[in-house]
């Protein structure tokens, strides 16, 4: 049975095949926590994982009533955990953090101590380098915030985690966003309020390797860019006007020559460049559209986020 003690303090754990690091994340949040003086709680949420971690984490449920969890049917991502957590805390001030070890707990009163005596409503933490990170990974991470900064209505922080700590009024307008394309690091920005960043050296994960392969993160990125900028439809129109006018140029050119000089119209070679080329260009922006399309087409489905499993 769980206290009925109201949480002062929760912690939303998204969790994925984590079964080596979840009792070592525990007993170091426990740890953290407890330094504070102040009722919390932890909230796990197993993104369908394939491993022991449901059963590590209800196990310690079972044993501690300050542990809670939340189960789905099937992995539906990372997004989708988080919200699940936020949407299960009762506490008045929320830490969202990652079971691997790469958040340092320690970091949380520090947090608090933001949020709650220095008028800010949230606090969040980014690494000032990427030291472990293979170097092709750390070069596009940066091409991709630089992208964001110059094409996005928004700021999104180099290096900025999932890590942070938010009061009650940030969660409710977080959870007012029921969009099903969720992107956090663009969401979180978008909402206004006042942020502090809390910098720290990169750590490596406690042990496994991470999921997130390139393509993950390359994906993830365009959904980042779809959703909180609408930059690459002007692209792609501008594009058009470009090409419409060097085709009529074009055009212009070949008739002239023809009045003028007589010639035949030679270079099939030239010809069958100009003609993959535009195609090329017109695949780009018929994909830049299709990106957009898909992503209506999954809000107007309204499926919910994610199926709950079990929950205790």
């Amino acid at each position: 049975m769980h206290q009925n003690t109201q949480p002062y303090l929760s912690l939303v754990v998204p969790c994925y095949n984590e079964e080596a690091v979840i009792q070592l994340f525990y007993e170091q949040a426990i740890k953290t926590c407890t330094s504070i003086n102040t009722p919390f709680e932890i909230i796990f949420v197993d993104d369908g994982s394939k491993d022991d971690t449901l059963k590590i984490v209800r196990q310690t449920a079972n044993k501690d009533a300050r542990v809670r969890y939340v189960s789905f049917s099937r992995n539906f991502g990372k997004e989708a955990a988080l919200l699940a957590g936020l949407q299960a805390v009762r506490g008045e001030y929320i830490v969202t953090i990652d079971a691997d070890g790469q958040d340092p707990l320690s970091l949380i009163p520090q947090m608090l101590e933001v949020v709650v005596s220095q008028g800010y409503d949230c606090a969040g933490a980014r690494r000032i380098n990427r030291k472990g990170e293979p170097p092709v990974r750390s070069f596009f991470a940066r091409r991709f915030y630089r992208l964001m900064k110059k094409i996005a209505d928004i700021e999104v922080v180099d290096g900025a985690r999932d890590f942070r700590l938010m009061n009650r009024k940030y969660l409710e307008a977080v959870l007012s966003m029921p969009e099903r394309n969720r992107f956090s690091k663009g969401i979180f920005p978008w909402l206004g309020f006042r942020t502090k960043w809390l910098e720290y050296e990169n750590i490596e994960r406690v042990t496994g390797k991470t999921r997130w392969s390139f393509w993950k993160l390359f994906t993830y990125s365009l959904d980042g860019i779809i959703a909180f900028s609408s930059k690459p439809l002007a692209i792609a129109s501008i594009l058009g006007i470009v090409l419409f006018l060097v085709a009529l140029s074009f055009i212009i050119f070949i008739v002239i020559r023809r009045l003028v000089y007589g010639d035949p119209v030679a270079g099939w070679a030239s010809t069958i460049s100009v003609i993959l080329f535009c195609s090329g260009i017109q695949l780009f922006t018929t994909g830049i559209l299709g990106q957009y399309l898909a992503k209506i087409y999954t809000e107007v489905k309204q499926r919910p986020h994610f199926i709950v499993k079990e929950a205790g």
